[in-house]
């Protein structure tokens, strides 16, 4: 037993080394961005810096999660961290735009099998009553990162080079690697199995259409209603229903659709989608509103994150000491509670909503969503076989991420209608809208010094307005979530008896 713990240790060191890096990278390239462009150049190519790699990451994360089940999680977790670190030694290679963005999509690939796979190898290594502290303690390394991401990326790019944004993860995970290789140890019950091709290849075709219209979906070069993006969502609804197909064919399926049927299951991956829409629309609009409406700095309004996922770090610590005591319902209710406060909140800013209050909110937002990490990844799990482990916490994962990116577009798409509403109504006379500036120049403290009082006065209440208005169609979302809470019925952990020990 003592050569147990002896192992468990650096494996878990390992795993949160590996799980840190892939995290750490959806936030540190941020602040490098700027002079990324200035010396690559592809200006207009950078946003597919963060997309290639989110994109990846999406259609990679529940394939990996299944060939860990079939294979082990051990050899999928070491190959997903040599991908990892091989694309990010080539990310800090890259000599143009075009190379960093492919090496991204390369590195967002290894991602894809780290994060899914580390939280199966907790179920694997834990016994159900120590899994609830260790969901909490690994939930809030995404949350440590997102504080410490923004803060490196600068420091690195200012005091050393950018590139070593990307080459940072290279010590860190060469010592991942060698304490998962000789510090864990599986138990492989080998069972033969033929993998589902098939449905890997729709699969990646529908989440590919989805990504893609999402991503280029309302921009100037493609509307909405574009014949490319609406041929892009019928990709998507075609190769979907395709897999959904395939799935209810193959005797070996990618997603076994049967998991669907456990309701702790399905209300568990459809919370964790609310989620990822709330947590990405206030790490998205919170930094603006601090930028357009105080015109603060960009590095200031980054720093507005901070007190959020600091939130974010002890609500997942709480829910996983929490967890052993009561029900996933009684814990998530309060999560979705707080949340919805915090919501009601943010609803009300206005122009005139003094700073230190929106520092106060986000406190209370990382507070709300927190506890979905430890708590979401083992409600997810319940009474699920270990044949499905890897699919079943890989699928959390994938809905918190496809949340996510539909979340900031379809919210994204109301604040620009109300703030397009809201000018309309503030510059109505056509003498003044002449002097109305492009909401660019909202951004660029030189440009606003030059606004008279009154026009900028208008302009940033316009914009404030609009992302209040954001936040009360989040209140929704979270209204949603509390109601899918209550699926979860009286599920909590099961903890075996000991009197057969």
């Amino acid at each position: 037993m003592n050569k147990q713990t002896s192992r468990t240790k650096p494996a878990v060191i390992g795993l949160l080394l590996g799980l840190f890096v892939a995290a750490l990278d959806q936030t540190i390239v941020a602040t490098a961005m700027p002079t990324v462009v200035k010396e690559l150049g592809g200006f207009e190519l950078f946003v597919w810096v963060f997309s290639a790699y989110m994109i990846a990451s999406v259609v990679a994360t529940p394939i990996f999660g299944k060939l860990s089940d079939i294979y082990g999680r051990k050899r999928f977790f070491l190959l997903g961290l040599v991908v990892f670190l091989v694309g990010s030694i080539l990310c800090g290679l890259s000599t143009t735009m075009t190379q960093l963005i492919i090496f991204r999509a390369i590195q967002g690939i290894g991602a894809g099998a780290l994060m899914p796979i580390t939280f199966a190898i907790i179920f694997d290594i834990f016994p159900p009553e120590k899994r609830g502290k260790m969901n909490g303690l690994f939930g809030a390394v995404f949350g440590l990162s997102s504080v410490f991401g923004p803060l490196l990326g600068a420091f690195f790019t200012d005091y050393i080079n950018w590139r070593w944004v990307f080459y940072i993860n290279i010590p860190i995970g060469i010592v991942s690697f060698v304490l998962i290789y000789t510090a864990y140890h599986e138990n492989l019950n080998k069972r033969k199995q033929q993998i589902d091709w098939a449905g890997i290849t729709f699969f990646i075709i529908a989440i590919l259409g989805l990504m893609f219209a999402i991503e280029f979906g309302g921009s100037g070069t493609y509307p909405w209603l574009s014949g490319q993006i609406i041929g892009l969502f019928a990709t998507f609804v075609v190769f979907l229903i395709a897999f959904l197909w395939v799935e209810m064919k193959v005797a070996n399926p990618m997603i076994e659709l049967s998991l669907f049927k456990n309701r702790v299951f399905s209300a568990s991956q459809t919370i964790s989608f609310f989620y990822g829409a709330i947590m990405v629309t206030g790490a998205t609009f919170i930094p603006l509103f601090v930028q357009g409406v105080y015109g603060e700095s960009a590095s200031a309004a980054g720093q507005t994150l901070t007190p959020m996922m600091l939130g974010v770090v002890v609500s997942s610590i709480l829910g996983g000491m929490f967890i052993n005591r009561t029900s996933y319902r009684t814990i998530m209710i309060v999560s979705t509670l707080i949340l919805i406060v915090a919501l009601l909140f943010l609803s009300t800013m206005t122009v005139d909503t003094p700073r230190w209050t929106v520092t106060v909110y986000m406190i209370f937002v990382g507070l709300g969503i927190g506890m979905n990490f430890s708590v979401l990844n083992v409600s997810t799990l319940h009474r699920v076989g270990n044949e499905h482990k890897g699919a079943a916490v890989s699928l959390i994962s994938f809905s918190r991420t496809i949340g996510s990116a539909l979340g900031v577009t379809i919210l994204g798409a109301f604040q620009k209608l109300s703030f397009n509403e809201n000018i309309d109504e503030a510059f109505a006379d056509p003498a003044t809208r002449a002097q109305f500036p492009n909401p660019r120049d909202l951004l660029d403290p030189s440009i606003r010094d030059h606004l008279s009082s009154d026009i900028l006065h208008k302009a940033t209440s316009a914009l404030a307005d609009s992302i209040a208005y954001l936040f009360i169609v989040g209140l929704i979302i979270s209204v949603l979530a509390l109601i899918c809470v209550f699926f979860l019925g009286k599920a909590q952990i099961e903890i075996p008896s000991k009197n057969h020990s």
